[in-house]
């Protein structure tokens, strides 16, 4: 019976050691054991609870059970317009739509990014867990190089800890290109600051939570930063995401920090043209592209992938 006893204390500890460590696999796949779709965040709060202690886990669950069963769908954003005729009734029927843009989350498993962030929200509130909206604007195509501002997504800013982080939970579930296509991904979950700002600018710089500041005009002007762990001070020349023809003669010079590719390869939107010749000594890469008059855009390749964009005037 001591024996016994002792086997099922030993088996508790190591349940629960597990349970407080960073066990990302072990949070996913318990996760992957719950409904795809829940009468209320309280109902899939209660889960949470049962099933995980630390903070650190809860978020994981949260973020990895949205981006697994929620669908993007712009047919949502019309879903819940209204109307008010003063700021008692706005703030009334703010929370009211919030509700409700929650339980059409969870129980349809479709939304568009406030359906994302306002669910992330309210569950990391049911948990406890400090948190917050955020909304800005993001840099994901060639035509929001050098454009205004543009407050066009949310996302979540959550504590876990007592330490700020960043999430974007409808970025982690997929993307959209005429459908839906489901591609959750954790790069959105708890992303370097020095990362996210390549895409996403906040309405408040400080919910950036990067060491130095970055106009929205900075923003705005930068290339597509499309390689995931290529950032924004890595590149030396050219850092303005808008090449005018008049200033280059015959070649583009291009130097970049920290990135050795095996080949590089640039297209004017329609080839892929290798390039023969480049150089990396002391952390630069050095190289030269050809400058083809009346092309509106150059994209860059690392090693066959996209890495960078600019837009040409």
């Amino acid at each position: 019976m001591k024996l016994k006893w002792r086997l099922s204390v030993l088996l508790l500890f190591m349940v629960c050691n597990l349970m407080n460590s960073q066990d990302y696999d072990l949070v996913d796949a318990t996760i992957a054991l719950y409904p795809t779709t829940c009468k209320s965040p309280e109902v899939l709060s209660k889960f949470i609870t049962r099933d995980f202690i630390s903070e650190e886990d809860k978020v994981r669950a949260i973020y990895s059970w949205i981006i697994q069963n929620v669908e993007y769908s712009p047919d949502e954003y019309k879903k819940f317009n209204y109307k008010f005729t003063n700021y008692k009734e706005r703030n009334q029927k703010e929370e009211i739509t919030r509700n409700k843009i929650i339980n059409r989350t969870v129980q349809k498993g479709i939304a568009v990014c406030e359906g994302y962030s306002m669910l992330f929200e309210r569950l990391c509130e049911l948990q406890g867990i400090q948190n917050y909206l955020v909304r800005g604007d993001t840099k994901t195509n060639f035509s929001d190089i050098g454009r205004p501002f543009n407050r066009n997504h949310m996302w979540n800013v959550a504590y876990i800890d007592d330490k700020p982080f960043l999430f974007d939970p409808t970025w982690g579930a997929g993307k959209y290109h005429e459908k839906f296509i489901k591609e959750p991904s954790f790069f959105y979950y708890k992303t370097d600051p020095n990362l996210f700002i390549k895409s996403h600018y906040p309405d408040i710089i400080d919910d950036a939570f990067i060491s130095e500041n970055i106009s929205r005009t900075d923003f705005s002007n930068m290339p597509l930063l499309i390689k995931e762990n290529l950032v924004l001070n890595e590149i030396i020349t050219p850092q303005n995401g808008i090449l005018y023809e008049e200033e280059y003669y015959a070649v583009i010079p291009f130097k970049v920090n920290n990135v050795a590719p095996k080949n590089i390869s640039y297209s004017y939107g329609e080839e892929t043209i290798p390039l023969e010749d480049f150089t990396f000594e002391d952390e630069v890469l050095t190289f030269n592209i050809p400058l083809q008059i009346g092309i509106k855009i150059l994209l860059i390749y690392f090693d066959d992938q996209p890495a960078i964009g600019y837009v040409i005037k």
